[in-house]
């Protein structure tokens, strides 16, 4: 039924023959399913990732170690690779030149495709994290973005909220609520090849509408100040200085006493001075 299912993505007469998709399934939960999967599209599948022996779930495989999938690829010419996590909710996707694309990437390749039909109800809901050059690549096409906390719960919760079907994480946890309400690597990734399939362009013609912002991340460790206050200022004048073309999210840990500095803008230099100058007056808080 599953497997009915995901054929059902394409239309009675078109399918995926003749395609040359290498799968990695992280030796994790999709390992069995998602071969068949693709074959009964039609596609010549390598799979990769397909040992699981109970130790080596997402070692050195999957969207967690795409250099395995990117190298598989340019082995075996290849159309796409695929690359699930171990429980398979997660997807990034590689193309025949080996450069990988990750979630923003990859929803806004559905968005678009969805958008061109009159099919995008809404808009897209991202998180804190998705990166600027999306945002404002939606924004000149007129498509409304919300940003939700990290975590694809909340993502859900949003797009519920808002009634809109189409968001996820640059981590690769893509949500299409027309097509299921959790994250599916199998599914998304079907999502994804319809799309190129309908716009009748490769990835990389397509994400050539933006290019990612340059980001700086630095953990700072806390010892009980109030960092909060003690960034207010430096915050203030980054936000300033980037003059909406960047970001700065300050982002305390949920498990170790950690805030995370993340500055993003167009020119990598500033993000990472900016980062630097931030994370140095909480650490002398």
């Amino acid at each position: 039924r599953y497997i009915e299912f995901c054929k059902s993505t394409f239309p009675n007469d078109r399918n995926l023959r003749g395609c040359k998709i290498v799968v990695d399934c992280a030796h994790g939960a999709s390992y069995h399913i998602a071969p068949k999967v693709f074959h009964e599209l039609g596609v010549d599948v390598i799979s990769i990732g397909t040992e699981p022996n109970g130790f080596n779930i997402n070692d050195r495989a999957g969207a967690m170690y795409p250099r395995a999938v990117q190298a598989a690829v340019l082995q075996h010419e290849a159309d796409f690779g695929i690359a699930l996590d171990g429980d398979g909710d997660r997807l990034l996707m590689v193309d025949q030149q080996g450069q990988v694309y990750d979630g923003d990437q990859l929803i806004y390749v559905i968005e678009r495709a969805r958008a061109e039909r009159g099919e995008l109800k809404g808009g897209v809901v991202g998180t804190l994290m998705t990166n600027m050059a999306m945002e404002l690549a939606l924004q000149a096409r007129d498509i409304p973005f919300a940003r939700a906390k990290v975590g694809d719960r909340y993502v859900l919760e949003m797009l519920q909220a808002r009634s809109w079907l189409i968001g996820g994480e640059a981590s690769g946890h893509v949500l299409c609520l027309d097509k299921h309400n959790t994250g599916d690597g199998i599914v998304s990734a079907l999502q994804v090849l319809r799309s190129l399939f309908d716009l009748n362009l490769s990835l990389s013609e397509v994400c050539r509408d933006w290019q990612a912002f340059p980001q700086t991340l630095i953990n700072v460790r806390l010892h009980g100040q109030d960092w909060q206050q003690a960034s207010a200022a430096v915050l203030a004048e980054a936000e300033a200085a980037l003059h909406g073309r960047g970001r700065v999210v300050l982002r305390p840990s949920g498990t170790e006493p950690v805030v995370r500095v993340m500055v993003e803008a167009e020119d990598a230099g500033l993000a990472e001075r900016w980062a630097q100058q931030i994370a140095q007056v909480i650490k002398e808080a």
